[in-house]
């Protein structure tokens, strides 16, 4: 019932959400309890070959700047850090699990768990050589290049789950 709820949030996204929950829940940092803010970290994994990324990665890579931004905006109200790292996979690590490349984790789980997608996969380009790349799957779309509202809309489920988890009744709920 709860991730219905946040699906609906989230499908009704018109860059006002945060700022609805902000109101609802409070404008004040949002402390875990031991205190200190919460953190929504992202991470973010890539081939790297001969300091070159394939094309669609970095479109990736582009969207996904785009998206922290917008989260950083949207949670900084609520008191929640948004944290990006980028890796690199070597061309070795890539070759053993080429699905692995651009794929993004929100609080160390995958973004499509957020968001009900699934993963695919589909020829990509010269630096990948002969292996499929990844591909995210979203209500019937397939993404080769992740899409910064793809990216947003699992962040800000995520951040919905941080908020509520340390209240034990929401004021959101009912």
């Amino acid at each position: 019932m709860k991730k219905e709820k946040d699906r609906k949030i989230v499908r009704t996204w018109d860059g006002k959400v945060a700022k609805s929950i902000s109101s609802c829940c409070s404008s004040a940092p949002v402390p875990t309890r031991s205190g200190s803010p919460k953190t929504l970290k992202i991470e973010w994994q890539r081939l790297v070959s001969n300091d070159e990324a394939c094309p669609r990665c970095g479109s990736t890579e582009e969207e996904l700047d785009k998206a922290v931004s917008t989260l950083r905006q949207s949670l900084a109200p609520l008191g929640i850090e948004v944290v990006l790292e980028k890796k690199e996979l070597s061309l070795p690590e890539f070759e053993k699990a080429p699905l692995e490349s651009n794929r993004i984790w929100i609080n160390d789980r995958p973004l499509e768990d957020y968001i009900g997608g699934s993963v695919g996969q589909s020829p990509c380009c010269d630096v990948c050589g002969p292996s499929d790349c990844r591909t995210v799957e979203v209500e019937g779309q397939v993404y080769e290049t992740i899409p910064s509202e793809v990216i947003i809309r699992a962040g800000l489920v995520a951040a919905a789950q941080l908020v509520n988890a340390g209240n034990e009744e929401s004021c959101c709920s009912g």
